[in-house]
């Protein structure tokens, strides 16, 4: 699914990139990707597969540092940390500064 939404936007740019249909088309893409952005339901789905993607690095980090011991970075070990301490306290945000609506 990542590759196809990868592949997607690549397409995309390419095209406005690309295009000779002016300004007018542009401005036409550039809204209906911020009505997509917005829509509820993509935000919604988005957030729950940042939330899902940050209980999958806590549980592979539990599985690499079982295994590797204190060999873990102190850098890795303390970005785990605080992610984990962002779920616990029921606030979910995320270093690219989206608000949870």
């Amino acid at each position: 699914m990542r590759y196809r939404l990868t592949f997607v936007a690549g397409l995309a740019l390419g095209y406005v990139l690309g295009t000779r249909a002016g300004r007018e088309r542009y401005e036409q893409l550039k809204k209906s990707a911020r009505q997509v952005a917005q829509n509820p339901a993509v935000r919604n789905t988005a957030e729950t597969a940042a939330q899902q993607g940050r209980v999958v690095a806590g549980k592979a980090f539990h599985a690499v540092s079982e295994k590797v011991g204190d060999h873990v970075p102190d850098s890795v070990a303390e970005r785990v940390r605080s992610l984990r301490e962002r779920n616990t306290d029921g606030v979910v945000e995320d270093d690219w500064g989206t608000s949870n609506t």
